[in-house]
């Protein structure tokens, strides 16, 4: 077994791209090692599609472009992406990105955020008025877990994998 201070080889990120169809949308690949101190995922926007304007307001997000072009949307300029675009993208920044003609293919990298802990169970108190419970299971992206920022997306603003429609 491996120990967490071995380095190794996690992924040949042109052969992630390479193996995945173009039309193909969401993480092609992520950082899953055990007791990691960082998040990383390698994300795919087919020709012309975007991840709608959102604001990360935890985490710094370092952004590398691997394959194809697009742009990044911040609420200033338009950014032009290329392969080997390299961009910062600090906590509290509006931003959205577009893919070019050709699709969009980045590695974000961001510290990870923590697990949510388990807390005490305790015995469940009686309700004078009974009700179904609000589930909010249905806007968690499948993808990465996340809650997705705004009313209604259609796409997750931190991996851009597709949210379920209902």
């Amino acid at each position: 077994m491996e120990s967490r201070n071995t380095v190794r080889l996690l992924a040949e990120l042109a052969e992630c791209v390479a193996e995945a169809s173009p039309e193909q949308r969401g993480a092609l690949w992520r950082l899953s090692e055990p007791a990691r101190q960082l998040d990383a995922n390698l994300i795919r926007l087919p020709a012309g599609a975007d991840v709608g304007e959102h604001q990360e307001n935890d985490l710094d997000v370092m952004l590398l472009v691997v394959a194809g072009s697009g742009a990044l949307l911040d609420v200033e300029r338009e950014l032009p992406l290329g392969v080997g675009s390299l961009v910062w993208l600090p906590s509290g920044t509006r931003r959205g990105l577009r893919a070019g003609p050709d699709g969009l293919v980045y590695l974000t990298v961001h510290r990870r955020r923590p697990g949510l802990a388990v807390q005490g169970i305790r015995e469940a108190e009686p309700m004078e008025e009974a009700g179904e419970a609000a589930c909010w299971l249905h806007l968690i992206c499948p993808g990465c877990g996340a809650v997705p920022d705004g009313a209604s997306p259609a796409y997750c603003s931190r991996c851009g994998e597709r949210l379920p429609t209902d």
